[in-house]
């Protein structure tokens, strides 16, 4: 599912319990939202994924909102190398930030 930032906006207290920082081979960047149980993908008005230049500039858009986790997950390239097996390999996930609960 998607969300947009004026969707967030409009929502009436708004936690963010875990902000995903996904990093596209690390030129970009794009943002995913747990939220109520729910996986949202930050997105523009027209519905397409709203992408970033840095890991910064999400934390800086998201500011003003409750985010109680925030996590830059960089997925790995090892299973793509030419002559492996493939393998499913989990992402490297970096705590950025956590709030105290």
């Amino acid at each position: 599912m998607r969300i947009t930032l004026d969707e967030l906006r409009r929502k009436q207290s708004a936690v963010i319990d875990l902000l995903e920082i996904l990093s596209l081979e690390g030129q970009q960047y794009m943002a995913r939202l747990s939220m109520d149980g729910k996986l949202l993908l930050l997105s523009d008005k027209n519905r397409t994924t709203s992408l970033f230049r840095s890991a910064w500039q999400i934390q800086d858009t998201l500011a003003s909102f409750d985010v109680r986790e925030t996590q830059v997950v960089h997925p790995s390239a090892y299973h793509e190398m030419v002559g492996m097996e493939p393998a499913e390999i989990e992402p490297l996930r970096i705590r950025v930030q956590r709030q105290k609960t």
